[in-house]
């Protein structure tokens, strides 16, 4: 199954825009009488047969949208510093939709190396993602938020944030509890250098409990993914 993608689904014409359709005409050699596959990202999928196979704009008939699909019954909001070398950041944004997760937000910490990030190359690789692991609801990617900002914002669910201090931390399997009354879980993730004191205590101070991602010292990206993994292998 080749799984494409349009923003909207309700109509029964769909027009791809022009990187779908370039997919769906050059890349993968479809045309017209070719029946796809196609997600809104929001939980629709859709059967369709292509009416115009213009590599521009291909044009699809909506023959019947199989179903609806439903969310996982828990939602997880990984905030994670942007690596210096963002190659590592596009790694962790892959794997994180491969694996599931509800939203992505790149952190700006004072000790950040990196304070620009490209959101839309960034979206791209997610929704490549998504598409690619045959995902129907696709990860929110927010726009890069400073510390302080992100965390003055009322949040529902458990809120954690894992870093290297030798204060008391939890281990994150012993501060969340799968089918919980609070399913939705936030975790904050530092830049290579960690987050400092005062952004720990900050986040202390507006509810956020301290983690620990096991003994070893990981790298900003292998600690978003082993979050990552280890919240849905809790939900299994």
């Amino acid at each position: 199954m080749q799984l494409y993608f349009a923003e909207d689904l309700s109509t029964t014409t769909v027009t791809l825009d022009k990187e779908e359709s370039h997919h769906v005409i050059h890349v993968m050699r479809l045309h017209a009488g070719s029946t796809i596959d196609i997600t809104d990202g929001k939980g629709t999928l859709a059967n369709g047969i292509i009416s115009a196979a213009n590599p521009k704009t291909c044009v699809v008939e909506i023959l019947q949208r199989k179903q609806e699909h439903l969310p996982r019954n828990y939602a997880l909001h990984i905030a994670i510093a942007p690596t210096k070398n963002i190659d590592r950041l596009e790694w962790f944004l892959e794997k994180a939709t491969e694996i599931g997760i509800d939203t992505i937000t790149p952190l700006l910490c004072q000790r950040s190396e990196r304070k620009i990030i490209n959101e839309d190359r960034l979206t791209k690789m997610v929704v490549a993602a998504a598409k690619q692991s045959l995902k129907t609801f696709f990860p929110v990617l927010n726009p890069l938020t400073s510390f302080k900002d992100f965390i003055d914002r009322e949040t529902d669910g458990i809120k954690l944030i894992a870093h290297c201090y030798s204060s008391e931390r939890k281990l994150l399997k012993d501060c969340y509890t799968p089918g919980s009354r609070a399913k939705n879980v936030l975790i904050l993730i530092g830049p290579e250098g960690d987050f400092d004191e005062v952004e720990i205590e900050l986040a202390e101070k507006n509810g956020f409990k301290s983690i620990s991602l096991g003994d070893s010292r990981l790298r900003t990206e292998t600690a978003g993914l082993v979050a990552c993994q280890s919240i849905a292998f809790m939900n299994q």
